[in-house]
């Protein structure tokens, strides 16, 4: 087990009164590539109760039910870890969610999205729970999904940037994605994220810089936010004792212009999500300029700007975009530890192509055969068997 360190109230939610037994939620799920669906998930999961623990599943148990993961396991448990509305998180935790489980972790209960998830011959891993009344469903968020990331990956196409109108190429291919013989699949189809306010909300700590705290900006594209970013961020913020850290997000055209070919694979208004749901970063600046200027510097009151040990790529005018606090001498270049970016993981999923559209084509087929049994047994008179 994973604690997080934030005592029986948790990260984020009430405070539970003396005498009063907290209440305990269960989440689990492969939680490969994650993102702000993911997040949002356990967010409304975390509202639920007063502390969340949330069981990954292994590679092993993965490729068995679904197809081989993206991401090892132990980078998946370190990015649920970073999720700031986890309080505990469960390695290796059972693929079929039962009573057993919950009863291990003194939980009341568990919390799912409304889609479904099979195991590998097709049967819903939360029947036992359902049945026994212990199970809550949450909404899942519309517009984002592992499958449609792995497909923007795969499509190298720039539609889902936020100012591009949708090719036809994307057309087509959201329309068609989540598609085969028999119909189409609500869950992993492809559906246009729309960002609101609420959202936005919903994610922000609302908390602003306190006296004695240290202000830390960062910047980048943050983009398929990952391990790498993780770590990263993780040893911004043990540079200080009370650290805020302000990330600034890049507008898409701009992360094109440095990265280029079809990057950003998440556009600006998903990777403010993102960012937000890591525990480390207090505040998200929603497309900052590139070059980290005096201004930016004196309206949050920075105190440190820390960069990574990835190449620094000159501005339009060719001038160094850390200048300014370099000249101040706040600049500092820090080492993550990790090796993991984001072209490398577009690298993986590349190489495994083919096992990606397999385990999605496959993983779809069942979803549709379920959800046709369903259908034929609520059209089956009432007292009618086979």
């Amino acid at each position: 087990m994973i604690r997080n360190g934030h005592g029986e109230a948790g990260a984020a939610g009430r405070r539970v009164p003396a005498g009063q037994r907290a209440v305990r939620v269960w989440c689990d799920g492969c939680y490969d590539m994650v993102h702000y669906g993911h997040s949002n998930q356990l967010r409304q999961a975390r509202a639920m109760g007063d502390y969340l623990i949330v069981g990954v599943h292994t590679d092993e148990e993965i490729a068995k039910h679904k197809g081989p993961p993206v991401f090892t396991q132990e980078e998946r448990y370190k990015m649920v870890q970073a999720i700031k509305w986890v309080d505990e998180v469960v390695p290796a935790a059972p693929y079929v969610t039962t009573l057993e489980t919950l009863d291990k972790y003194n939980c009341d209960f568990c919390v799912h999205g409304n889609d479904i998830t099979l195991t590998v011959d097709g049967r819903d891993t939360y029947e036992e729970v359902k049945q026994a009344g212990r199970y809550r469903e949450c909404k899942r968020t519309q517009g984002v999904s592992t499958t449609d990331l792995v497909g923007r990956m795969l499509l190298v196409t720039k539609a889902h940037h936020s100012s591009q109108e949708m090719s036809s190429e994307y057309r087509e291919y959201a329309d068609s994605f989540g598609k085969c013989p028999g119909g189409q699949n609500p869950w992993t189809g492809v559906s246009q994220f729309l960002q609101t306010s609420q959202k936005i909300i919903q994610f922000a700590s609302g908390k602003e810089p306190q006296p004695g705290e240290t202000v830390i900006y960062v910047a980048g594209a943050f983009d398929l936010f990952h391990i790498g970013h993780v770590d990263f961020l993780e040893k911004v913020h043990k540079l200080a004792k009370r650290p805020y850290i302000i990330a600034g997000l890049h507008f898409d055209q701009e992360v094109n212009r440095y990265k280029g070919k079809n990057y950003p694979i998440m556009n600006l208004h998903e990777r403010t999500l993102s960012v937000l749901a890591c525990r480390y970063v207090s505040e998200v600046v929603i497309g900052a300029p590139y070059s980290v200027t005096a201004e930016l510097l004196s309206h949050f009151k920075v105190d440190l700007v820390c960069h990574g040990k990835t190449e620094i790529v000159p501005d339009r005018d060719g001038s160094d975009p850390y200048q300014e606090p370099k000249r101040r001498g706040i600049f500092r270049q820090i080492d993550s530890g990790s090796d993991l970016t984001t072209d490398l993981i577009v690298q993986r999923i590349i190489k495994n192509r083919l096992e990606y559209e397999a385990r999605n084509q496959k993983k779809e087929a069942k979803e549709l055969a379920f959800l046709e049994a369903m259908r034929q047994q609520e059209a089956q008179p009432a007292g009618e068997t086979d």
